[in-house]
């Protein structure tokens, strides 16, 4: 079986989330080990009585092999901490999530990404501004991060796929579930040009406890936050809260001081958010400027002999960099060099402590002759 469904099976649990997830990782190395554990062991490990009363009852009542390949059926994919395709921004968060689920795709130009976000109840004035700043941005090869909710989320996203850009829809469900049902339609859309991304297990359904949490993705998941418009209470602020926390750039557009839907965003600015006064501004600020140029320029920059050694070596799961000099047999100062040259190049990555492993293009582009 998949050691993804293990993690699946733990994320089922209330009262397991990532600090919990570590303390089974660090106690049990893996786990497929702390699912075949007793209750005793759990408890020991420092997992309360009662998240192990729920660990019970779902180990009985839940056949991982028959839960994975429900989500093998769906084409859902699971990402989890191990996993190279985990989107580096969102792995940078304080407690990401151990488990997310998508359906459509992620790929390294989502790493060039921004959070638009605004009120359910948007103004002739917020619509416009969401259509025109999602086509702005999918025509600068910028993905657009919102939560598919009415008003401004669903007016950027479906900018953005007219304008033949990506986008991703954070959900405070489960990815088999497209909420509100209106945008059904806009949801298979954005699976078949980015993705519906959850860490809530499928089958989890709509409830507004899960929408607030859902928004540390959407930041998470972006270079910054731009809030169109937002009520005194608006979720938005929200998303704007954890950008902030998270050191993401966050930036408000100003509004008519007399309108509800804009004391929010106008508050924002007050507090030191950053007035959008011109799209250009927002890429200059956060350095995205000609990203599909970037991403052609990437590709284009050929490999030399050393890195091709180190291309022969590396996987999609990290090495030391010691394991890497061993391996190859090469100085580790000539191996230091090169990895940070390929890292700059964007053929690898690094988890940091020295560990590396490839970008998901390298087996397809990189790796010739």
């Amino acid at each position: 079986m998949d050691p993804r469904a293990y993690w699946v099976g733990f994320n089922l649990v209330r009262g397991i989330g990532a600090v919990r997830f570590r303390i089974l990782l660090e106690v049990f190395g893996d786990l497929s080990t702390a699912w075949n554990a007793t209750p005793a062991q759990l408890l020991e490990a420092g997992i309360p009585q009662y998240a192990v009363g729920q660990w019970i009852k779902i180990r009985s009542e839940v056949d991982l092999e028959r839960v994975w390949d429900h989500l093998l059926r769906k084409n859902i994919q699971v990402l989890t901490w191990q996993n190279s395709e985990y989107p580096r921004r969102l792995r940078e968060v304080d407690q990401c999530p151990p488990v997310i689920y998508l359906r459509g795709s992620l790929g390294l130009e989502d790493e060039a990404a921004i959070a638009v976000v605004g009120t359910r109840r948007a103004s002739v004035y917020g619509k416009q501004i969401a259509q025109d700043l999602g086509d702005f941005l999918a025509r600068n090869g910028i993905t657009v991060v919102s939560g598919l909710a009415r008003g401004v989320d669903g007016f950027a996203h479906e900018a953005v796929l007219n304008a033949g850009g990506r986008t991703i829809a954070v959900l405070g469900n489960g990815v088999d579930l497209v909420y509100p049902p209106e945008h059904r339609a806009l949801g298979q859309r954005i699976i078949e040009n980015g993705c519906l991304l959850s860490d809530y297990p499928p089958g989890t359904q709509p409830d507004s406890k899960n929408f607030p949490p859902r928004n540390r993705i959407i930041s998470g998941l972006a270079a910054g936050v731009v809030v169109i418009e937002a009520g005194e209470t608006s979720g938005a602020l929200i998303t704007a809260s954890f950008a902030a926390e998270q050191g993401r750039e966050v930036f408000a557009v100003p509004g008519n001081i007399l309108t509800p839907t804009s004391k929010g965003t106008n508050r924002l600015i007050e507090q030191g958010a950053r007035p959008l006064l011109n799209f250009n501004d927002l890429l200059d600020c956060l350095q995205m400027q000609k990203q599909e140029e970037k991403m052609a320029v990437r590709q284009a920059i050929p490999v030399d002999e050393m890195e091709k050694r180190l291309l022969d070596v590396l996987t999609y799961e990290p090495q030391h960099i010691d394991e890497i000099s061993a391996v190859t047999s090469l100085p580790i100062a000539q191996v230091s060099a090169t990895l940070a040259v390929m890292e700059l190049k964007g053929l690898i990555r690094q988890t940091g402590s020295m560990q590396y492993f490839l970008a998901r293009e390298s087996g397809g582009i990189y790796k010739v002759g």
